[in-house]
């Protein structure tokens, strides 16, 4: 074997965090160990993202660096994996001849062929109406958190996302696979797993539906907390809601992307729910679980976007006050609907949208977070803080990051922690 050590470098979604750790898992499988130093490898790959333009312009743009490591090392074997792969694969081939491995997310298993003297480029981009890594064990990078993916692809086909074409249609694990890796995941000393889909609460199984399997993965013993994401409105039903009130492992804290608060501009994104659906989903979500987080997606500028449109995004932030969300401005991903609609709304109009929906994000993150103070929180310790080495970081089970300034804990303890302070997106406090 030649190749015996490897780097990968992943862009985008918590699904590709998740395809890397198993494309990490095949490679060990064939002895070979990961190295933090792309200078140090045999292979690099670097495993993309299209949802966004800056994701898939950084990926591009870090090929094209790795090329000069191929003049050090002439047998050093450059992949491009994941969704531009699988895309783009054609015009990467001629614009990037250097490039040895062009993979798309349901081609991994052919990453042993390099390994076997196989002539390149290697090119397998051909989606499945099957694939779903079943019996391939995710080699982790997280020490608290394990990524286990129950579904992959899509079948909503909202008219901004390339997602359906770059990874396919919707397709499910069995339960029993799912909870044996949550199984072993524990056994291995992960407190918190986190379930994921493109849209996981369509996870369908046979005669099993999501909430089956929430139920399921929380009756494994010693799991501490259990995530999941990203659901569509459209799916949440009363009885996922009751699973997770009626289990205390399951953290209550939902993402429930918005991308717009305009029913015109929902209809052609082809989201499948209007403004009053929406508002009503987040009602009954509220009137199940008391003390849920709710955060979201926001996309301004879509096409045809008017200003009132977007006053009426700013309305259902009002109503809804999120806990936090992830905010955009709308890029054409080509191969989509949205592509061929005319992008009138202006770079400037984009920003000045974004920035206000920003800012008001930023009040309403802080009106979230205030409430916490003064109250005793269960806090997993993830890392150190990035600031201070010396104070450390965690999460609350509604996903609020917490640094904690005093009080010995170790990563991946739970502790009770006094939340003293709310500043910015963050907590603060002293173990009790």
């Amino acid at each position: 074997m030649n190749v015996k050590k490897y780097y990968i470098e992943t862009y985008g979604c918590q699904m590709n965090e998740a395809d890397s750790e198993l494309i990490a898992g095949m490679l060990e499988e064939f002895s070979c160990r990961s190295v933090d130093k792309p200078g140090e490898a045999d292979v690099i790959l670097v495993n993309t993202c299209t949802v966004r333009e800056n994701a898939e312009r950084r990926a591009i743009s870090r090929l094209d660096q790795f090329k000069s490591l191929k003049k050090k090392n002439p047998d050093l074997i450059l992949g491009l994996l994941g969704c531009v792969a699988q895309r783009d694969r054609g015009k990467i081939i001629s614009e990037k001849p250097f490039i040895d491995l062009i993979l798309g997310p349901d081609s991994y298993k052919h990453l042993p062929e390099i390994f076997n003297g196989r002539k390149f480029p290697l090119v397998n981009v051909k989606l499945s109406k099957t694939e779903v890594y079943e019996g391939v064990t995710p080699y982790r990078r997280s020490k608290v958190n394990a990524w286990i993916s129950i579904m992959r692809g899509c079948d909503k086909f909202c008219s901004y996302c390339i997602v359906p074409y770059t990874r396919g249609r919707e397709r499910s694990r069995s339960i029993k696979s799912i909870v044996n890796e949550a199984k072993k995941a524990v056994g291995d000393g992960y407190k918190e797993l986190t379930l994921l889909g493109q849209n996981v609460n369509s996870y369908r199984y046979e005669n099993y539906k999501f909430p089956d399997l929430l139920e399921a993965v929380s009756n494994v013993k010693e799991v501490k907390r259990i995530r999941f994401t990203s659901p569509h409105p459209n799916d949440i039903d009363d009885r996922m809601l009751e699973v997770m009130r009626d289990h205390q492992n399951i953290c209550k804290h939902i993402h429930l992307p918005l991308q717009s608060g305009s029913s015109r501009v929902l209809n052609l994104m082809n989201r499948g729910y209007d403004q009053e659906k929406y508002l009503s989903v987040v009602k009954k979500i509220r009137t199940c679980l008391s003390d849920v987080a709710i955060t979201t997606d926001i996309i301004v500028g879509f096409p045809g976007e008017t200003e009132e449109n977007f006053l009426e995004t700013l309305n259902v932030m009002d109503k809804v006050v999120f806990d936090s969300a992830f905010m955009f401005k709308y890029s054409p991903r080509p191969g989509t609907k949205a592509s061929l609609m005319k992008d009138d709304v202006s770079e400037d109009e984009k920003a000045d949208r974004l920035t206000r929906v920003i800012e008001k994000q930023r009040e309403h993150t802080l009106i979230r977070n205030s409430a916490f103070v003064g109250s005793i929180q269960e806090v997993l310790i993830e890392d150190l803080s990035k600031k201070d080495p010396n104070e450390k970081m965690g999460r609350t089970e509604t996903n609020k990051v917490v640094i904690i300034k005093k009080g010995d804990a170790e990563i991946g303890d739970l502790v009770k922690v006094n939340i003293e302070k709310a500043v910015g997106v963050s907590l603060f406090g002293e173990i009790v």
